[in-house]
């Protein structure tokens, strides 16, 4: 009879408490994981603000569109900003 394997035994636990290696999400301490990926609202903050101020320049946002997609990332960005030093750092981040 062949022995049956628990294919979780001797992974690596993961930081999140919900989600699969695809997406990862702990509610408690309101964070996400992409791919393993922690991402960062810093980060997050930065891309968002380019895109609003890209569509400004290339004139496919309303001015008020893109304004409150450059704000909103300058807010995402201001908020997150004494973690700036493990926005990019590879790994989970727990």
């Amino acid at each position: 009879m062949a022995e049956i394997r628990n294919p979780n035994a001797g992974a690596t636990p993961v930081p999140w408490t919900r989600g699969n290696r695809l997406l990862g999400f702990d509610p408690g301490q309101r964070r996400l994981w992409i791919a393993g990926q922690r991402l960062h609202h810093g980060a997050t903050g930065i891309a968002l603000a380019g895109a609003g101020l890209i569509g400004l320049a290339a004139r496919r946002f309303t001015p008020s569109r893109g304004a409150a997609a450059a704000l909103t990332g300058l807010a995402l960005t201001a908020h997150d900003w004494k973690d700036r030093s493990v926005w990019f750092r590879r790994g989970p981040q727990a």
